[in-house]
């Protein structure tokens, strides 16, 4: 765990699971041009642990992200297209093979609605809200929100979030189906720590695959979908002993057994 109180980015190992904080919280974790860095190199180097299979994103304090840092692009340290150009953490998120969980704990604005339409499943405390304001500034967004939304909530919620910048509030993020369940907040951390225990269950060579296999597929027609997990699953599948099979099923039976005692 980074041990630095002025590091902008805390990661803590345990047991297969990285949970990594956005550490900006008197500037509601604004992605500076260092944070934008920071999370490249965290999940670059998570990628490359051999220990690490699941990762949880969260923020300190009271927001998630508030997305890019006005004041630092104010200053003339940086312009928007530079800055998204540069260090892009929605595509280093995603070299990150392992299921990503967002605990969504405060706001998620612009950069960092983004941010969290980057992770595969978003828990979110009661007091989370989301925000598209790219149009109330006067900008466009480059790192995938304009077609992640309406694919996640339909076309015309989308369009009423990006062309009013309104607020989407917790409990209407889960109605919608932009998030996977709402806790309170003092629960947040600890349902995304066993939603990521649950996930550390499965054959550990199946987690990246599958969901490499649910993306690739998603970014498809149906028809050229269904055409790659044919492909996909034929070459892992042959792979795979039937008596592993079997020996798996009886555990299965035997979790489900102590899910319902």
């Amino acid at each position: 765990m980074t041990s630095s109180a002025e590091a902008v980015i805390l990661v803590e190992k345990s047991g297969g699971i990285a949970t990594v904080t956005l550490n900006r919280p008197t500037a509601m974790n604004a992605l500076s041009r260092e944070l934008r860095a920071a999370i490249a190199e965290t999940f670059d180097a998570l990628e490359a642990d051999p220990e690490v299979r699941v990762a949880i994103l969260t923020g300190a304090g009271k927001a998630f992200c508030a997305g890019l840092d006005l004041k630092e692009l104010g200053s003339g340290e940086s312009t928007v297209g530079g800055t998204i150009d540069d260090k892009d953490p929605v595509t280093s998120i995603g070299r990150f093979s392992g299921p990503v969980i967002g605990a969504i704990n405060g706001v998620a604005i612009t950069g960092g609605f983004e941010l969290a339409l980057a992770c595969d499943v978003l828990i979110c405390s009661e007091a989370a809200r989301f925000a598209d304001t790219h149009a109330r500034v006067g900008i466009l967004p480059g790192w995938g929100l304009s077609q992640k939304l309406s694919r996640a909530i339909g076309i015309y919620r989308a369009k009423e979030l990006s062309l009013t910048g309104n607020f989407l509030p917790a409990a209407q993020a889960a109605e919608w189906g932009l998030v996977n369940r709402v806790v309170p907040a003092g629960e947040l951390l600890a349902t995304a720590r066993k939603l990521a225990e649950d996930m550390l269950t499965v054959v550990p060579e199946c987690l990246p695959a599958y969901k490499q296999l649910i993306n690739d597929g998603f970014a498809q027609s149906f028809g050229e979908a269904l055409k790659t997990e044919r492909k996909f699953s034929g070459e892992r599948n042959k792979k795979v002993n039937a008596s592993a099979i079997e020996e798996r099923r009886e555990g299965i039976r035997q979790r489900g057994q102590q899910q319902k005692s």
